[in-house]
């Protein structure tokens, strides 16, 4: 039987306003724990069911996932020490499906800490291609990094300390890591506020990951899929919300509930978001925007926003969707995971395409 969370009174309030069901969070107990193998090790499963004493039951509507019982941890399992599976929550695992990455592409993770989804992004673009992440929180980006060497992905991605709302980058020659040449460097640079060039200084020199030179990568609407996972209230992760019970309320409320914070300086935050991944995104590439909150006003509103004012923008039907445990999200073609029909962490997943520009009709 799953344990009654005593919520306080704020956050209550705060999913009545929105409309949620405070009793998901007494769900969080049987929800099970998902992870994902990396790519040609499928062949140690039973090993791996072996070491951790329970099985592993694969996901017929996400390939490489496994559900294993709520209460069995990886960590200290040889398979997970080892580098051959990680955990990810499916929802998760489908917002980054549902990019339709190729070998060859070049994706963008403009919110990428912890890194688990860009381990994905990277696994699915196998031997060809670059994945760049993006993360405000020094710390959190030095864990993606961490987590990154750890899978053996530094090859091919690039991690930068930046905002995601305005993180775009110089063009990119003959340097290692993505970066531009000295001269050109100076020159970009010289041309931008002073907190940027700062911002930037701290990226070429403490959070690209080594490797070789990918003159190839391109930059300003030259990625073919972007996710963005955008910050958000977390209202949807039950398992995060029930750790605030060890971590005190108060902390709930000064994260998650604060009024500014929730009222339009997130939703603004996101929208900008979304609006900076489009413009870095290709014309005929695919942006994902997703959140963990169960809100409208920080899913469906702010993409009907950002649709409403972008005439290249076109809201796709996600047609892999059709085999997911979702819901249909407020606006048609969007969809929703929740523990209740999931069994996963609260999700909401909106693919768009780039298309080409309206011409004027005189």
């Amino acid at each position: 039987m799953s344990k009654q969370l005593e919520l306080p009174e704020s956050f209550v309030r705060f999913l009545e306003a929105n409309g949620i069901d405070p009793s998901i969070y007494n769900e969080g107990d049987s929800l099970p724990r998902y992870v994902r193998l990396k790519p040609g090790f499928e062949d140690v499963v039973q090993e791996i069911e072996s070491e951790i004493n329970c099985k592993m039951e694969q996901l017929n509507w996400l390939p490489g996932f496994y559900s294993i019982p709520p209460h069995v941890h990886i960590a200290r399992s040889k398979a997970y020490q080892q580098g051959k599976m990680y955990g990810i929550d499916a929802a998760s695992g489908a917002a980054v499906s549902a990019l339709g990455i190729s070998p060859g592409d070049h994706v963008l993770d403009l919110c990428a800490a912890p890194g688990a989804k860009l381990c994905m992004m990277l696994d699915l673009l196998g031997d060809k291609g670059t994945a760049t992440g993006v993360d405000v929180a020094r710390h959190r980006l030095s864990a993606c990094r961490t987590m990154l060497q750890k899978y053996g992905l530094g090859e091919r991605s690039r991690l930068f300390l930046a905002d995601g709302t305005t993180f775009s980058l110089p063009p990119t020659t003959n340097l290692p890591c993505g970066s531009c040449d000295e001269e050109t460097f100076k020159q970009w640079t010289s041309r931008r506020p002073y907190k940027e060039r700062k911002q930037v200084a701290k990226t070429r020199n403490n959070f690209v990951l080594p490797h070789d030179a990918h003159p190839e990568i391109v930059f300003y609407g030259h990625n073919s899929g972007v996710l963005v996972d955008a910050e958000c209230t977390h209202d949807g992760s039950i398992k995060h919300i029930q750790k605030f019970e060890q971590w005190g309320w108060t902390t709930l409320e000064r994260r998650v509930l604060d009024a500014e914070r929730t009222d339009t300086n997130l939703t603004a935050l996101q929208l900008n978001l979304l609006r900076n991944g489009f413009r870095l995104l290709k014309q005929g590439g695919i942006l994902v925007y997703s959140t963990c909150s169960l809100t409208h006003a920080q899913n469906e509103d702010v993409v009907d926003e950002f649709l409403a004012e972008s005439s290249s923008a076109e809201l796709q039907e996600i047609e892999m969707a059709k085999d997911w445990p979702c819901r249909s999200g407020r606006t048609p073609k969007t969809v929703r995971f929740d523990p209740s029909t999931s069994a996963t962490s609260g999700l909401f997943v909106a693919r768009i395409k780039k298309m080409a520009p309206e011409k004027n009709v005189l």
